[in-house]
């Protein structure tokens, strides 16, 4: 079992263990020498590396999602846990159980799959069912379908990330369909299915997750209606009004045209899936980034532009110490008494000394 991982480690400790390299760069200090700028990662989390000395020497023995061997110690710096490292080593692939560095989903994905296909099997829409199975029945798609992230960092990116956020989506589905009796339910449930299908395409993940060239020139949305097209051909009769409707729910998915959607939301399926994807989509970000936060002190995370705030680490903020209250070492000043005498001349204004006149008057 690896250790330490990234969550674990506190200020001040000596470090011994492997972590993958999520991102590297070489830059200079004042004195013009090289020093490496690291981020590190395990499936955990991940923490900026900082190199010193000896740089030159290792400076072209690793790169960019490289594992390597690190020895080092974990500071405070700026309110943030960071390490600087002393000796480092690239490690060999044979040393390395990847489970310890990449994220994965708490639940099987089998059988997640699994309730995908129960959910399919409801549908009452015959042409809609014979879409989605024969989608799902090719193994190639089944199996990316199973172990995709839903996305490379914002929410559910992590492994079969993609079919959890589904799975989450069709609870809130189920529950809102109910509440509004004129959204078709087999409709907006096979939006919610193959919205982010392309994303089996677009994503990779064998070592850090990253962009296909794929994903990079078409985007998911481009690569799902592909895919829809090739498999409504091995669905006989499939109506062409109805390939329309969903064709407009993976392109308007996104809600507005400067988030990526071709085409905005024009009937009600449509836009309840956007809304139910941008919701369950924030509500997953705003968690995970509470949660992963490097703000040492303090309630409140770092900024995410993802979300355009910090966020406020609600438990933390409960649990802190209240305010103290006013104590009764001071006395209040005694209420003034009627002695006879004129009061004295105020030192705010004339204006307000008229005032005050005139409503005594």
């Amino acid at each position: 079992m690896k250790s330490p991982y990234v969550n674990g480690l506190e200020a001040n400790q000596n470090l011994s263990g492997i972590f993958l390299v999520q991102f590297k760069d070489v830059r200079q200090k004042k004195s013009g020498e090289p020093y490496l700028s690291l981020i590190l990662a395990d499936k955990t989390g991940d923490i900026e590396a900082k190199m010193w000395d000896n740089v030159a020497e290792v400076i072209d023995t690793f790169e960019k999602d490289d594992f390597l061997k690190v020895k080092g110690l974990s500071q405070v710096y700026q309110n943030k846990l960071q390490v600087t490292i002393h000796r480092l080593q690239k490690a060999d692939d044979r040393e390395v159980d990847l489970a310890d560095f990449f994220p994965a989903s708490k639940r099987n994905a089998d059988e997640m799959f699994a309730e995908v296909r129960g959910i399919v099997e409801e549908f009452t829409n015959p042409h809609l069912k014979a879409l989605l199975n024969a989608l799902f029945d090719d193994e190639q798609i089944a199996q990316a379908y199973k172990m995709a992230p839903a996305a490379k960092t914002i929410h559910h990116a992590w492994l079969s990330g993609l079919i959890e956020h589904v799975l989450s989506l069709c609870t809130l589905a189920k529950m809102t369909a109910a509440h509004y009796p004129a959204v078709d339910r087999d409709l907006l449930m096979t939006g919610v299915l193959l919205h982010d299908i392309g994303k089996i395409h677009e994503l990779t993940y064998q070592r850090s997750f990253g962009y296909s060239n794929d994903g990079q020139l078409l985007g998911h949305i481009i690569i799902a209606l592909r895919m829809l097209d090739e498999k409504i051909r091995q669905v006989p009769d499939f109506p062409h009004k109805l390939r329309t409707l969903v064709e407009h729910m993976i392109i308007s998915h996104h809600g507005e045209l400067e988030y990526g959607s071709p085409k905005t939301p024009l009937f009600l399926e449509a836009l309840l899936l956007h809304h139910l994807d941008n919701l369950d989509s924030k509500m997953e970000a705003m968690r995970s980034m509470i949660e992963r936060d490097k703000q040492i002190e303090g309630c409140w995370t770092g900024w995410s532009n993802a979300l355009d705030r910090s966020a406020l680490k609600k438990d933390k903020y409960l649990l802190d110490t209240p305010e103290p209250k006013p104590t009764a070492s001071t006395p209040a000043p005694a209420p003034a008494q009627a002695t006879g005498k004129p009061a004295p001349r105020s030192q705010n204004s004339i204006f307000g000394d008229k005032l005050s006149s005139a409503l005594k008057g």
